[in-house]
């Protein structure tokens, strides 16, 4: 199925109405893994014409992404990436740690972006950043789409070097994500130590359940009290209640 490529038509009206210079796409993966990180690239391209074939990463095979995505490193502007732990993700939950992630990405790069080009329909950035979502910004937009390869074939190398230590959980093939042997080696094995410990998959482990986390607010302040409430509404409906197991 052959999909419309990426333009910079998002790029050249953010340059057009805010007089933003430095534009960067940003995009992430891993938010719905039980295990390792999740991982945000922010990419500046400019204008020029992208590599052929570029698109969002979950349309490309994995074959043509590992081969993308090192021209893409040499043919981007310049490109970053940041990490939140699955520890991070379980004391601040999902929305903050992308948020975390993005801004350590953000930091990297060599020039601060005058505006970033957020894909999906939720700003989990804020201010100060300058920040336009775009749904589908990973199929439409070039620098979201370059963030979007770079991202994937770097976690996925990421957790790729895991499966010696962790073979039975498949983490080359599955990178994290639930699936079959992924789910029996729960089972089994019970969590490893690049396991997501606050999430709804521990419940349906009993005897794992006791190394579940609970997040504690980190604050009494009211103001913050409402941010993490707002937060973890957020988390639960970009998680779709984590993935369960369904046996």
């Amino acid at each position: 199925m052959e999909y419309e490529p990426p333009t910079h038509r998002v790029e050249r009206s953010i340059r057009a109405t805010t007089g933003a210079k430095i534009v960067a796409g940003v995009d992430e993966v891993g938010r719905g893994a039980w295990a390792g990180p999740v991982t945000v690239c922010a990419a500046i391209t400019g204008l020029r014409r992208p590599p052929l074939g570029l698109t969002d990463s979950k349309l490309i095979s994995p074959k043509r992404r590992t081969e993308l995505a090192p021209e893409l490193e040499r043919w981007v502007t310049s490109y970053a990436l940041g990490h939140a732990s699955p520890e991070e993700i379980d004391d601040l939950g999902m929305t903050a740690a992308l948020r975390l992630a993005a801004v350590r990405a953000l930091e990297g790069l060599p020039v601060r972006p005058d505006a970033i080009i957020l894909d999906g329909n939720y700003d989990y950035l804020g201010l100060p950043w300058q920040v336009r979502t775009v749904i589908k910004g990973d199929q439409s937009c070039v620098a979201v789409a370059a963030a979007s390869v770079i991202a994937k074939v770097r976690r996925d190398a990421m957790m790729a070097e895991l499966h010696g230590e962790f073979a039975p959980f498949d983490f080359a093939s599955n990178v994290g994500y639930p699936a079959p042997l992924h789910k029996a080696a729960l089972v089994e094995w019970g969590p490893t130590p690049y396991h997501r410990l606050s999430w709804s998959y521990l419940d349906a482990l009993p005897q794992w359940r006791h190394l579940k986390k609970v997040r504690v607010p980190l604050t009494a302040d009211p103001l913050a009290t409402e941010v993490q409430a707002l937060s973890a509404e957020a988390d639960a409906l970009e998680s779709g209640g984590q993935l369960g197991f369904d046996f």
